[in-house]
């Protein structure tokens, strides 16, 4: 009884032909997964945050907190 002898003419694109179209696919199903579990929140906390942002109000706090050094609060 002997062993069969193992295939080496044609091994690389047999083995592409099972695992190509195993990897595009998880490669596919990953980025959509990511689209909708991180991107897609991520974008609609950025929409709710600018929704109710005020950059004028938020640059007179910081201005009366003494952040800039270039301008001076508003009671000088």
């Amino acid at each position: 009884m002997s062993l069969a002898k193992p295939m080496m003419r044609g091994l690389l694109a047999k083995r592409l032909r099972f695992h190509l179209p195993i990897a595009f696919g998880l490669a596919f199903v990953a980025a959509v997964a990511f689209k909708y579990t991180v991107t897609e929140p991520r974008k609609r906390a950025y929409a709710d945050f600018y929704k109710q942002y005020d950059a004028v109000k938020e640059f007179n706090a910081m201005r009366e907190a003494g952040v800039f050094q270039s301008v001076r609060p508003s009671g000088e």
